[in-house]
């Protein structure tokens, strides 16, 4: 019996509902990717053909600056299956096109918990580690056994330790060595039976004892956090949004000290090696950016940190007023903003 042949594809293909900004543009050839046994005849064949490639998953974290003039693989592998368990931590691979809030709360279902602070958060399970994706206190690394790719450069499947995806602060391997190298097929996460709840950030807390809750469940924790995400940001089935737009600045001790002796109600963390995190929202608010409209690019109005597209925006609008923000920011307070999306295109 032969195998079933990889879903066609599209040519001159548009991209603007495979992107949650619903920005315009059109890929010369878009692969829908339900096997990832498909991928080295897929990748063999953009090779042979010179052209660029891109991997899609969610398009939660995407800018298309124009049309991408190769071809987009679009992930859509589904499957969860657990691999090992060892007293009270189990092991569970997810497949990369799995919708990453659905998997957060097929693993409550389940009794797998460790990600209810992640809840809600748009994209895919194999865009997860690129991205290092964080929230309320935790981050993916906390969780993360391991990630499968297929290497395009050597024609291989690579399998990656936490320690070997080089995970920073949204950072990765993938976004530098491995960058437009290795394509995310699989993500193995360790995970425990036994709740260990990470409650102690102030949102979350809030929110918590708002719905009177003073021994939080997993659940309770992953329901406080979808509500104050809902709060805060924007549908993007309603307003097109990539999420927040812009990193958190982080600073070294010193340069940190001097915007605090300055301005020391500014929002900040305590970061890796000395360093300290600052709110970016908050360097933006206080520029007066919040809720700006440029015909239909703008700013949440909720959200500093979120760039909207009221229905018709383009990229160039988008971006010219990303441009303008993070001079003002750098002009005001001397501190560089740095966007979080991937511009693609252009």
């Amino acid at each position: 019996m032969t195998a079933p042949s990889p879903p066609f594809t599209l040519l001159h293909a548009d991209l603007r509902e495979l992107n949650t900004l619903h920005l315009p543009a059109r890929a010369a050839r878009l692969q829908p990717v339900e096997d990832a046994a498909d991928l080295p005849a897929l990748t063999a064949a953009v090779a042979d053909r010179g052209e660029p490639l891109l991997v899609l998953g969610g398009g939660s974290n995407i800018v298309f600056a124009g049309d991408f003039a190769g071809t987009v693989l679009h992930m859509r592998t589904r499957g969860i299956e657990l691999l090992a368990q060892e007293g009270d931590t189990v092991q569970v691979a997810v497949a990369a096109g799995e919708p990453w809030h659905d998997w957060v709360d097929s693993a409550l279902e389940r009794g797998w918990y460790g990600l209810e602070n992640l809840a809600l958060i748009p994209g895919t399970v194999g865009a997860a580690p690129v991205q290092n994706i964080g929230a309320y206190g935790i981050e993916l690394v906390d969780r993360l056994q391991a990630v499968e790719a297929w290497d395009l450069e050597a024609r291989q499947w690579l399998r990656l330790s936490a320690a070997e995806c080089e995970m920073g602060y949204r950072d990765s391997v993938f976004k530098r060595r491995l960058a437009g190298r290795a394509v995310i097929t699989r993500v193995i996460f360790r995970l425990s039976t036994v709740p260990d709840l990470r409650a102690q950030y102030a949102d979350l807390q809030r929110e918590l004892a708002a719905r009177g809750i003073t021994a939080p469940t997993p659940r309770d924790v992953f329901d406080a956090v979808c509500a104050i995400r809902r709060a805060k940001l924007p549908d993007p089935a309603q307003i097109g949004n990539a999420g927040s737009f812009f990193r958190n600045p982080v600073l070294d001790a010193a340069d940190a000290a001097r915007l605090l002796a300055a301005h020391p109600d500014a929002p900040h963390y305590p970061a890796a090696g000395g360093a300290v995190k600052f709110a970016a929202a908050w360097f933006i608010d206080r520029c007066g950016w919040k809720g700006v409209r440029r015909g239909d690019a703008g700013v949440h109005e909720r959200q500093a940190l979120v760039l909207v597209n009221h229905g018709r925006a383009t990229a160039a609008e988008l971006l010219a007023l990303a441009r303008d923000i993070q001079a003002d920011v750098r002009a005001r307070y001397g501190v560089a903003i740095e966007p979080e999306p991937v511009i693609v295109g252009g």
